[in-house]
């Protein structure tokens, strides 16, 4: 027990009543050694200082003084004993006071809590397990878009040919792109996502998002249905597997499923809406040295390499099944000032993924070499082999290994202010005009959309695009912007054009052009952006496109 709680014993035990004189004295005196020294040991406890404990000693003297003489008094006139209450100084049960109430209040909040831990009242151990393993996550996009035609394009006609209509339709039926009518669209995305810790490491991903089925680049929905309901797809089911370091942080990462994209990458080759249907393995190096020359923060810098391996079709009467194959190296480097440099060279290479033209015996026999999905741009051929009823199928003419080096250097020197500089450069070294021709064998080839021609002419297989950020590095805050500007090159053959930016000149390669773009938080976890994307045809007739995007974004 605390002194002070001696004090508080000490007064409760006062002598109320009568008793002989002798007994008295003794027990003041004993009552005397006692008050002594628990004010020692209040001083010793830091309750009371010297000074103080000093005052109350000579108070209590001047006081017990004062008693016996007025008992000597009372019995020398006869008077009866009175019962008294020695004298206790105001600051001094001020003191107790506080000090009984914070131990009380101490050993209350211990008694509540132990309690609480024990009965698990409100915490979220006193939820069921599997609660605490799930985490949910979502967005919701509104949009408005204006896609612009320049007065210069070519009317409607055989100018530019919709080869994902003719392909689904086994002919051209009216299969043309809109060249010259404005359109204005309001647009809505949605997407919820849910991830599971299985165990230790495994997590479970699923996300639901709005969209076509089958659309690969686009979650969006137009709102022109005459208020009927939208379509609601699984846009990701995957296993993700993180092995551990002794610091808790992943060196080997494991995909399985329909998962996010794995490299590191812009939209230059991978619209950012699209989602991997394979596998995909990660290795993490870090790099030592907090005396290398870069002056690298070790927690946070590493090299990496990234192997995976995609189905893209599968075909259930040939063995020619298509597949992307792609690895790539790289670094992560994060600098002492939180500035942060990303480098990644990446070689993707397509498997059976170009069309082979049927023989004139059965001129449908590998009408499945058609891509499945295309957006708008690549070199085509004619691979139904059907005088009397030609152009059902089309194909892609050229093979697809591409190598594609991208880089991004975010500056934080101006913290919260970043500076962002972003670069991208890809090549289809797959492109081959020899291999072309005997593919073509003698048949009709698309260029540009829209030229007949039995020559592939000069190579169309690079791309590039640069770009510069300037704002905060995430537009979750209230009031957080972003500025940027970009310039982006892409020539039919670079990349497969199914797969690109379905934004910048309406999707597709064979384009060039720039983009212009501005963000605003104007709540928590919800900004405005806008983009202003201006592009070109580069090679064939022309077509302009300028696109407008106005987006309020809500995240969650």
């Amino acid at each position: 027990m605390k002194p002070i709680h001696y004090a508080i014993l000490l007064l409760s035990a006062l002598p109320c009543s009568q008793s002989a004189f002798a007994e008295e004295r003794e027990e003041l005196l004993k009552l005397k050694s006692t008050t002594l020294n628990l004010i020692e040991a209040l001083v010793n406890e830091g309750v009371l200082s010297a000074e103080r404990a000093d005052a109350i000693i000579t108070r209590a003297e001047a006081s017990a003084e004062r008693e016996m003489r007025a008992r000597e008094r009372a019995e020398a006139q006869g008077e009866p004993d009175v019962v008294r209450v020695p004298y206790v100084p105001g600051f001094v049960r001020d003191e107790i006071r506080q000090q009984v109430r914070a131990d009380l209040r101490s050993e209350v909040v211990g008694d509540v809590m132990s309690q609480a831990r024990q009965e698990g009242w409100g915490l979220p151990q006193a939820l069921p397990d599997w609660t605490r393993r799930f985490k949910f996550s979502g967005d919701l996009r509104l949009r408005t878009q204006a896609d612009l035609f320049s007065s210069d394009n070519p009317d409607f006609g055989a100018a530019f040919v919709d080869f994902s209509e003719v392909n689904e339709n086994g002919g051209f039926n009216r299969s043309f792109l809109n060249t010259r009518e404005d359109r204005y669209r309001a647009r809505l995305r949605a997407r919820l996502g849910i991830k599971a810790e299985v165990t230790r490491g495994l997590t479970a991903g699923l996300r639901l998002a709005s969209g076509s089925t089958g659309a690969a680049v686009s979650t969006n929905e137009s709102l022109d249905n005459n208020f009927g309901s939208m379509d609601l797809n699984l846009d990701r089911a995957y296993l993700k597997y993180n092995m551990l370091d002794l610091q808790g942080e992943p060196w080997l990462t494991a995909w399985g499923g329909r998962m996010p994209n794995p490299w590191f990458s812009t939209d230059l080759v991978w619209d950012s809406d699209l989602n991997f249907d394979g596998g995909a393995l990660t290795y993490r190096h870090k790099l030592g040295g907090s005396h290398s020359l870069l002056a690298l923060d070790e927690r946070k810098q590493h090299l990496f390499a990234t192997l995976g391996a995609f189905v893209l079709d599968e075909v259930e009467l040939d063995r020619r099944d298509k597949w992307l194959l792609g690895a790539q190296l790289g670094a992560d480097l994060n600098f002492e000032d939180q500035s942060r440099l990303r480098l990644g060279l990446a070689y993707y290479d397509y498997i059976d993924i170009t069309g082979k033209r049927s023989p004139l015996s059965q001129p449908n026999l590998y009408d499945f070499t058609a891509p499945g999905i295309l957006q708008k741009g690549n070199s085509m051929f004619d691979i139904s082999n059907d005088p009397a009823n030609p152009f059902q199928r089309f194909g892609l003419a050229s093979d697809f290994n591409l190598l594609n080096l991208t880089a991004e250097y975010d500056i934080a020197d101006f913290a919260p202010i970043h500076v962002i500089l972003t670069g991208d450069y890809v090549q289809n070294i797959g492109y081959d005009a020899d291999d072309i021709r005997d593919r073509i064998g003698g048949g009709d080839m698309f260029v540009n959309s829209s030229l007949f021609t039995d020559d592939p002419g000069e190579e169309q297989n690079e791309g590039y695009y640069a770009r510069v950020t300037v704002g905060w590095p995430s537009l979750l805050e209230r009031r957080a912007w972003q500025v940027s500007f970009g310039y982006k090159y892409l020539e039919r053959d670079a990349v497969l054009d199914a797969f690109t930016d379905s934004d910048f000149h309406l999707g597709g390669t064979n384009t060039k052009g720039w983009i212009l773009g501005a963000s605003y938080g104007v709540l928590q976890n919800t900004y405005l952006k806008f983009r202003y994307m201006s592009a070109d045809e580069i090679d064939g007739p022309a077509l302009g496109i300028d696109v407008l995007q106005l987006d309020l974004v809500s995240k969650f």
